[in-house]
Parts: C-alpha cells; sequence; structure tokens
C-alpha cells in the first residue's frame, strides 16, 4: 500500500517535472527565434527611419510602396490576416501560415521606411505568435500546447522589441480574453521573454525606458491624476472609433490597390500641411513629452489622424506605439491645466490611452513599471484602471472578448466592439 502511494506520488511529480522541462526548452527555442528576428526588425525599423528623416522626398513613393505591400500579401496568400487572426489562434485554434511572418515585417519596414504612420509591436505580436505556432506544429505539439506556443511567440517578440519582459507575458495572456488569465502560459511566456530580451540585449537592442519625476504622494495628486485618468479614456474612446471609422470608410473602396494608393496620397498631403512628426512611429515625440514636457496641444490629433489613414489604406504596422504618441502628447498638454508636471502627465496618459485601447489594465500598470522605474506605481495604477473601466467596450482587437461587466459582477462574454452598456450590439 505504502509502495503504491510513493510509486502515485513520483508520477505525480514526474508530470510536472516533465511539463517544466518541456516548456523550458520550448521557451528557450522561441524566445531565441523571436529575438534574433525581433532583432533585425528593431534595427530594420530604426535604419529606414534614419534613411527617411534624411530623405524627405521618399514620402512620394508611399502610394508605390503601398501597391508593393497588396501585392506581396496577396503573392504570399496572408491578405487579410491580422492581429485579430492571431487572437483567434489562441481562442480557436485557427492555423497561421508561415508567411505572415516574411509578409508583416517586410510591409512594416516599407511602411516606415516611406512615411506611413504607424508603429511595431502590433505587428510584433503577429510575428511572435506566427513564429510560437509555427515551431509548434514543427515539433508536433497537440492543439491546447499550440494555443501556449502562440503566446509565447507573442510574449517573446514584444519583449525583443520593449525590454519589458514582464509587462509582455501578462499583456500576451490577457489580451486575448479580458477577464481570464492563461495561467498555464505564465512560465512559458515570461521564459520565452526573458530569453528574447536576452537575446536582444546581447546583440545591441536597448530597452525602452524613460526618466520621470515623480510628484510626492497626496490625495491633492490623486484627484488630479484622477482626472486624467477619466480624460484619458475619453481618448482611447476617440482612438478606437477613428480606427474602426477610417476602416470602415477606407473599405468602401472595394478595389485593395486603388484603395492604398488613394491612403498613401492622403498622407503625403496630411504630412505637407501638418509637418513630418506624425510620420513612421514618432517615439522621439513621444520621449520629448515624457523627459522634457514638450508636445503641442494638437499633436495627439494629428497622430491619431494619421495613423487612421496609414492602417485603414492597408499599409502595415501596429496600433501600440501611435497610442503610446497619442496619450503621452495629449497628456503633456493636460497636465498643466490640471496643476500637474507636463511629463508626469505624458507619462500617466501614454499608459492610460495603451490601456483603454488594449482593455489591459493589469499589463498596463506592469508596463509603467518597467519604462518609468516603479516610480508612482499607485497613480498608473489608478489611471489605468479608470481608463480600462471608462473606455466601455472599446478596443483595437475585435476578436478580443469581454468575459465580464465593467459595471458589476456579471458574466457577459462579449466581443470588444459588440458590447456596450448591458446591451449586445447588432453587427
Amino acid at each position: 500500500m505504502r509502495q503504491d502511494t510513493v510509486r502515485i506520488t513520483l508520477k505525480r511529480w514526474g508530470l510536472y517535472v516533465r511539463t517544466l522541462i518541456k516548456w523550458a526548452l520550448i521557451a528557450t527555442a522561441i524566445g531565441m527565434i523571436c529575438g534574433v528576428i525581433g532583432t533585425a526588425f528593431h534595427v530594420g525599423v530604426h535604419e529606414v527611419t534614419t534613411y527617411r528623416e534624411a530623405n524627405r522626398w521618399v514620402i512620394w513613393l508611399l502610394p508605390l510602396g503601398g501597391l508593393g505591400i497588396v501585392g506581396f500579401y496577396r503573392l504570399t496568400k496572408t491578405d487579410g490576416l491580422g492581429t485579430n487572426d492571431v487572437i483567434e489562434a489562441v481562442h480557436k485554434g485557427k492555423q497561421l501560415p508561415f508567411w505572415l511572418l516574411p509578409a508583416i515585417f517586410l510591409s512594416t519596414v516599407v511602411t516606415h521606411l516611406l512615411g506611413g504612420s504607424a508603429g511595431r509591436e502590433g505587428a510584433a505580436l503577429q510575428m511572435g505568435g506566427t513564429i510560437g505556432q509555427v515551431f509548434g506544429r514543427w515539433i508536433r505539439l497537440d492543439e491546447n500546447d499550440l494555443r501556449v506556443a502562440t503566446l509565447a511567440g507573442m510574449a517573446a517578440f514584444f519583449s525583443a522589441l520593449f525590454g519589458t519582459p514582464l509587462a509582455a507575458t501578462i499583456f500576451s495572456i490577457m489580451v486575448i480574453s479580458v477577464g481570464t488569465l492563461y495561467h498555464v502560459a505564465l512560465v512559458p511566456g515570461l521564459l520565452a521573454s526573458l530569453v528574447a530580451y536576452g537575446v536582444s540585449l546581447m546583440l545591441g537592442v536597448e530597452p525602452t525606458r524613460f526618466e520621470i519625476s515623480v510628484p510626492e504622494e497626496s490625495v491633492l495628486i490623486f484627484v488630479k491624476v484622477f482626472a486624467l485618468g477619466v480624460l484619458c479614456a475619453l481618448i482611447s474612446i476617440l482612438f478606437c472609433w477613428m480606427m474602426h471609422f477610417a476602416e470602415h470608410q477606407f473599405h468602401k473602396i472595394k478595389n485593395p490597390w486603388i484603395r492604398v494608393v488613394t491612403g498613401g496620397a492622403v498622407v503625403i498631403v496630411l504630412t505637407y500641411v501638418f509637418g513630418t512628426d506624425y510620420n513612421g512611429a514618432g517615439m522621439n515625440v513621444v520621449t520629448a513629452a515624457v523627459e522634457q514636457g514638450i508636445a503641442r496641444p494638437e499633436a495627439f490629433f494629428l497622430k491619431l489622424l494619421f495613423t487612421a489613414v496609414t492602417l485603414a489604406a492597408g499599409f502595415k504596422g501596429g496600433e501600440v506605439i501611435p497610442s503610446f504618441f497619442v496619450g503621452a502628447t495629449f497628456g503633456c498638454a493636460v497636465a498643466p491645466i490640471l496643476g500637474l508636471p507636463a511629463g508626469f502627465g505624458a507619462a500617466i496618459g501614454l499608459v492610460a490611452v495603451f490601456c483603454g485601447v488594449t482593455n489591459c489594465p493589469v499589463a498596463s500598470t506592469f508596463l509603467a513599471i518597467e519604462l518609468f522605474g516603479g516610480q508612482g506605481g499607485s497613480y498608473f495604477a489608478l489611471a489605468c484602471f479608470l481608463s480600462y473601466m471608462l473606455s466601455g467596450y472599446k478596443g483595437l482587437y475585435s476578436s478580443q472578448t469581454i468575459l465580464y461587466s465593467k459595471l458589476k459582477a456579471e458574466y457577459i462574454n462579449a466581443s470588444t466592439n459588440a458590447y456596450h452598456a448591458g446591451q449586445k450590439i447588432e453587427k
């Protein structure tokens, strides 16, 4: 009897040990692949951005680049695929084609080279998810483990670009279904993120960090941060509405070739009217807002306009850095009105708007800790939680689900953008 108990106990612990070893090896491999490709992607975007800033004339080639993007997606049979499909790969086991990786890599680099307004991290989720799933299929993981491998890849690529392994892990496993945490992916996701982060550091990618000054805690400052968090929720709603509205309007142009040329032409006109600050990712503007407290008051809206046109027309990239740009410049402009330091307000705005558009309050708080060094954690948490609650059921990703109501303890299991104040929206 005693021997049977020992045998059963050893068998159970053996399962834990085998699972840990399995995911340690898989996560290490995924992290290394994402670290190398993520570094190449980072360097590519950085180099083409430097070239574009020194050669402003290349923006005239934006419509031509758009044609190349549409053509490459058609050639690789990946047209129409995006971040929503990566989310569905976790939700429903949807298969991601290998060709999505080079398609989003090259098209995002082209978009940045020629002056389209887009970020990198949305593309990173697509590339990382594809790497994780394709690698999992190669080593013959079952359907459930493939979902975990997909999440690990998403976290690893995000971490390689930003240098925020903790936020990347929590974000990837929470953005899928708001209200639940894919706990099984915690260890694989974090290990893959740490490995990818280490690889990117060895290859010379500096993590994204900001120097900020945080006011001492006081009731008055909390009240002011509360007000800023509420305003950021409204900006998050505006961000999502403009992105979806632009997509709807541009898709009235049925021909994708004409659509992308039209969008490229509009971005050119906008650039010559409002300047070049809104082309590319615009991280220099974000840095100036956070570290120097400098931002034009209209910058947040113009960046949103540029990005909505760029992505709706068919150019590629992410929405994360644009949300940073919008939040940071808005917070920088509004903070002095509320009696807050401009740079601190920019930092609050950066994470609060990101939270509102992605519906990920915990991940956004961790992101603030990693980006800003852990100072003022309570301030950032307050702004993020408010932005999450008050931004409603809008979001960047329509495949994302929100399991529980934001207003009361009620299970709703609704898709983002298909639910509002207790009532499902007919699409």
